[in-house]
């Protein structure tokens, strides 16, 4: 009897759980109380159902109040490592040859301060680079992945992202003027502090929460020098965005 109350207290919170996630968001959330049941029936059948009661609880939770994400170009802090000017092999771009799903490489790839002005990283994989204080202005990066990369307060002025992949990112402070992004996705990334005068993002992928942010980039202006594209139209921020 001991092990079936168990059973009917578990499958009543799991129930309230379910119930309470469609319920109004309130400062506080309600704590469900369970007391330990006695162990005077241990029988396979009772303990399986005990067992399954609780995995319902902790799915109900887990589906209804999960735990919130951020993606890497919103984070507003990095803590790096000091630049290691002894390898002078450093400034020099190399494709991974892990997979860029996680941005795995066997050791930090640090272009920081790097002179790389014309630089041909076209299908590239780059994906975790740091870049900071980095001219890879005219660079060519088509097809290029991008993903998790650290790309502050650098110099792409005219570089070419066509149809590159440049998610979770972050180009917070950067000059990208007259750069184009055609094509290319750009989900989760940020452009915060960045100067994006005459940048073509036409048939860029930007999720919405993304492209509100960048509407309202006082430097999304102009026209690309190369393409021809209206900037700001071109990332669909037409009147009223």
């Amino acid at each position: 009897m001991a092990a079936r109350r168990r059973i009917v207290a578990l499958l009543v919170a799991a129930s309230a759980a379910g119930v309470a996630a469609f319920a109004p968001v309130s400062s506080t959330r309600p704590i469900t109380h369970l007391s330990a049941a006695n162990s005077d029936d241990n029988s396979p059948i009772a303990n399986h159902l005990a067992s399954a009661a609780s995995l319902s609880i902790l799915a109900a939770t887990l589906l209804f109040n999960p735990l919130p994400s951020h993606a890497d170009g919103q984070t507003k802090e990095f803590k790096l490592p000091p630049i290691d000017y002894s390898d002078k092999a450093r400034c020099v771009l190399n494709s991974s040859k892990m997979g860029q799903a996680n941005a795995a490489r066997d050791k930090l790839y640090d272009l920081r301060e790097c002179s790389l002005s014309g630089v041909k990283g076209s299908e590239f994989d780059l994906s975790g680079v740091i870049m900071a204080k980095t001219d890879v202005s005219k660079a060519n990066f088509r097809e290029a992945q991008f993903s998790k990369g650290y790309l502050r307060d650098s110099n792409f002025d005219g570089a070419d992202f066509t149809n590159a992949i440049v998610d979770r990112a972050t180009f917070k402070g950067s000059s990208l003027r007259g750069t184009i992004f055609s094509n290319a996705v750009l989900t989760a990334t940020s452009f915060d502090g960045a100067d994006v005068e005459n940048a073509d993002f036409t048939d860029a992928y930007i999720g919405d929460f993304d492209i509100r942010n960048l509407c309202k980039n006082p430097t999304l202006k102009g026209e690309n020098p190369t393409t021809g594209a209206d900037t700001r139209l071109s990332a669909n921020c037409g009147p009223g965005k």
